[in-house]
Parts: C-alpha cells; sequence; structure tokens
C-alpha cells in the first residue's frame, strides 16, 4: 500500500502493489500508463506494508474514499518533509 505524489501538497495516487521497489521505479520513470504518469506521480510520500495483499487491498479501496486533507494529514505526520522514500526501500 503507497502514496506517490508529483510535490508537496499535490496530486496523489493510491495504490498496492506486491512488489514496492519495482512499482515505485515504474512510477519514477513513467513506464506505467495512466493517472501516475499523466499526473507525473514519482514521488514515493508513504508506504505502509501487509502480509496480505487481500487486506493491502481493502485498505488502498478505503483509502480511495478517503478526503484529500485526510491523506494530506497521513503523509505529513509521517513524511514532514515529503521526502522520495524510495531510497529507504534497499
Amino acid at each position: 500500500m503507497y502514496l506517490m505524489a508529483n510535490k508537496r501538497n499535490g496530486t496523489i495516487y493510491v495504490g498496492v502493489t506486491s512488489n514496492l521497489a519495482q512499482r515505485a521505479y515504474q512510477h519514477r520513470n513513467g513506464l506505467i500508463d495512466g493517472f501516475s504518469k499523466d499526473n507525473d506521480c514519482r514521488l514515493l510520500v508513504w508506504y505502509e506494508a501487509y502480509d496480505d495483499l487481500q487486506e493491502a487491498r481493502k485498505r488502498e479501496r478505503q483509502m480511495k474514499k478517503w478526503k484529500r486533507k485526510w491523506k494530506l494529514e497521513l503523509i505529513e505526520k509521517e513524511n514532514p518533509q515529503w521526502k522520495d522514500l524510495f531510497d529507504t526501500l534497499f
């Protein structure tokens, strides 16, 4: 479960994957067509690990219904500088 953004307080993409490092790389390099590429969401600004992919998908569906303010508050709480967390994956 992860959030990508194009800049601080910018457009936010909510996603889920079984391989976060690979998926974040794809987003960073514009290899995935769709919303994240169209909106230049290349910064990994938040993520949460799950042992069960179904639980992660459930959380993704839940977060996609969240108000934007709630997503911003979550990012600000965990990553107040909006740093790209990609390098923390290795």
